[in-house]
């Protein structure tokens, strides 16, 4: 146990990860040294940032909560503490359930822990983040929150309505991290095509991003958690025009069938999706779309599902993620429908899904055998560097992985011809 040291986990999103990176930074500001994402306790004191949005999430974040607890008990921890979306809906129960950590915090109080520990909020570090990716990248969170209330989501009950971060202090955010070496920004949000709505009631997330892109040494934008119903199509100019805008877009679609969409409460139809996918692709030739869909949402009938299967080998998604439906307490759906697709339904309908994906994803993949393509260094690995194209975004995308035959830079850009590719990745070799 190494005194004045505190173990941050993150569970979850890079939402979150933003949130842990705030609190790292203060925790160092008081005297304190922080690592991220300890497997086991190392210091005298771990904080669990928690993840409540699905029933797998949960369970992980609980089994978390629990090692750590159980490091506690047997003297490898003095402190514990936890915080998060899970504590911020089901802080009482946990108090009850898990009476080992010193204390629980929500999603927007966690700061109160330093006056726990007899410190002080550190003014000159608000805003500012001791990030945990590569230093040449960083995830950028613009607003909290969704006024979307999807029939099988909790986010809107967890985290409450949507609220924009005002534009100048997303823009000196921006500054300041590429002065200390940043050029790739994730752009996140629940739902940043609603970026500036609650503001003033208009959508100003075009502008947001053209603004990002003015800025000196930004070399990538990289756009997430888009949504479909009234989608800014302002947007895509953007994406077309400024040369650091990567022609990605994370949309997700959820589902096709009428039937779903409206038991859903999506609020678009299936005609308005596949309009909305064709305008984005003859807008912006080559973007990438990365999405995420839903299976065995109540109701949902083999016929939905075959549908569901068509419209994805119609769409040709670059990037795909699919997950099955969990009931989650105080929803819509939890209310006003019963969970009647059998898990092992579920599976299978996941399964196929993905395994459709997966020879998509192949053909997608193999057609860029022969391009040379503009890559940045994340790190290297063994006897390869890995490597992303501006379609990749980290943790979750295909990488490309370069012979380490010379030596080169992480956070640098190569021109890399590809060589190879399989069903997720591509090689390739420096030009």
């Amino acid at each position: 146990m190494r005194k004045n040291q505190v173990d941050i986990i993150t569970m979850g999103c890079s939402k979150n990860l933003v949130d842990s990176e705030l609190l790292m930074r203060q925790f160092e500001a008081n005297g304190y040294r922080c690592t991220h994402d300890s497997k086991s306790p190392q210091g005298e004191i771990a904080v669990i940032n928690t993840c409540g949005f699905i029933e797998s999430a949960k369970e992980e974040s609980i089994n978390t909560i629990l090692e750590f607890a159980k490091a506690k008990e047997e003297g490898r921890l003095n402190r514990l503490y936890v915080m998060g979306c899970l504590s911020q809906r089901y802080q009482k129960e946990l108090e009850q359930e898990i009476p080992q950590v010193d204390k629980f915090y929500g999603k927007f109080n966690y700061k109160l822990l330093l006056q726990e520990l007899g410190k002080a909020d550190v003014a000159v570090c608000d805003g500012r983040r001791s990030l945990t990716t590569p230093r040449h990248y960083a995830y950028l969170k613009i607003s909290e929150g969704c006024d979307r209330h999807c029939a099988y989501c909790a986010i809107p009950l967890i985290v409450g309505k949507h609220h924009s971060r005002p534009k100048e202090e997303i823009l000196q955010e921006v500054r300041e991290l590429v002065a200390i070496g940043v050029k790739e920004f994730q752009v996140i949000a629940q739902e940043l095509t609603y970026y500036g709505a609650d503001i003033d009631g208009k959508r100003h997330i075009a502008d947001l991003v053209n603004s990002i892109a003015d800025i000196q040494g930004v070399k990538w934008i990289r756009l997430h958690y888009a949504y479909p119903n009234q989608f800014p199509i302002e947007l895509l100019n953007v994406i077309r025009e400024r040369p650091n805008v990567c022609k990605y877009l994370d949309i997700a679609f959820q589902h096709i069938s009428d039937h779903v969409l409206q038991r859903m409460q999506r609020h678009v139809s299936k005609a308005e999706t596949v309009s909305l996918i064709e305008k984005i692709r003859e807008a912006v030739p080559g973007i990438h779309l990365r999405t995420t869909l839903l299976v065995g949402f109540p109701g949902e009938t083999e016929a939905d599902f075959e549908e569901l299967m068509d419209f994805v080998r119609w769409a040709r998604f670059e990037r795909m993620g699919a997950f099955t439906y969990s009931e989650e307490e105080g929803t819509y759906s939890a209310q006003h429908f019963e969970d009647d697709i059998p898990e092992a339904v579920k599976q299978q309908r996941l399964d196929r899904l993905m395994a459709l994906q997966q020879d998509i994803s192949a053909e997608i993949e193999a057609d860029k055998v022969g391009q040379v393509m503009k890559t940045i260094i994340d790190r290297k690995e063994g006897d390869y560097y890995i490597g992303r194209t501006e379609f990749c975004s980290p943790e979750v995308d295909p990488e490309v992985l370069i012979p380490a035959t010379r030596a080169l830079r992480r956070g640098c850009f190569y021109d890399v011809r590809i060589t190879a590719s399989e069903e997720f990745d591509l090689y390739g070799e420096v030009v």
